[in-house]
């Protein structure tokens, strides 16, 4: 059994990470901001940590370190105009220099691992020009881009992955899909008919994280439905 840490796993996508993780028999360190968690679960710990504030301390942890998950995210949608400076500034300390951050901390022992995986969040409005979406593609675009270099530099030791959903119901999205007719109009826009859900997600980033996807690295996968490519 491994050892992994998934940061932002009290909601959501990282929630249910947490979830398959556990129920597979393997080792969870998960962080919580505003949703206090606890667990009696002898595989699964939970501890706070604010990415805005605080990184991980490595030597909480085990030894060795099999993979590391890395899901706080935000969805700022209006018009570019209306974007200060500061808007992207904090996005960005956000989604990627969080990621950034609690990633250096935790390397030295995901270096130790035989199979160490990275996984990372981007999302459908990097590919995809969407009206209002200029915080969103700017951070995720850096998320990408850090994917791509950190997994040509880590190569062959630690893979790195992102995964680029399209709208998922999950709180994040709570505003955007919080009737049905709100839900009902997504769905008609994705080709399989339905929003996604966090399961969906994160039955793909359980994938990244074993070795079934051993041969996988530098990868930004599109899981949105078929969104992106069927018109």
């Amino acid at each position: 059994m491994k050892n992994y840490i998934v940061i932002g796993s009290s909601s959501g996508i990282g929630k249910s990470i947490t979830d398959i993780l556990v129920k597979e028999g393997h080792t969870v360190f998960g962080s919580y901001r505003n949703n206090v968690c606890q667990s009696s679960q002898e595989n699964l710990h939970y501890f706070p940590l604010d990415v805005l504030e605080q990184t991980i301390d490595a030597n909480n942890f085990p030894e060795t370190i099999d993979g590391f998950v890395y899901c706080p995210g935000s969805i700022n949608l209006k018009p570019f105009k209306r974007f200060k400076e500061q808007d992207f500034l904090e996005d960005y300390r956000l989604q990627v220099t969080g990621a950034i951050n609690n990633l250096q901390a935790i390397l030295p022992k995901l270096n130790l691992s035989q199979d160490a995986s990275v996984v990372f969040f981007s999302s459908i409005a990097v590919k995809h020009g969407f009206g209002f979406h200029a915080q969103v593609s700017a951070s995720k675009g850096a998320i990408e881009g850090l994917t791509k270099a950190l997994s040509a530099e880590f190569a062959p030791k630690i893979r790195v992955n992102a995964i680029a959903p399209s709208l998922t119901d999950t709180p994040l999205a709570g505003r955007m899909l919080n009737t049905n007719e709100k839900k009902e109009a997504h769905a008609k826009n994705n080709p399989l008919g339905r929003v996604g859900e966090a399961e969906d997600i994160a039955s793909l980033a359980a994938f990244l994280l074993s070795p079934k996807s051993s041969w996988m690295t530098g990868q930004i996968i599109h899981l949105d439905g078929g969104y992106s490519t069927i018109k």
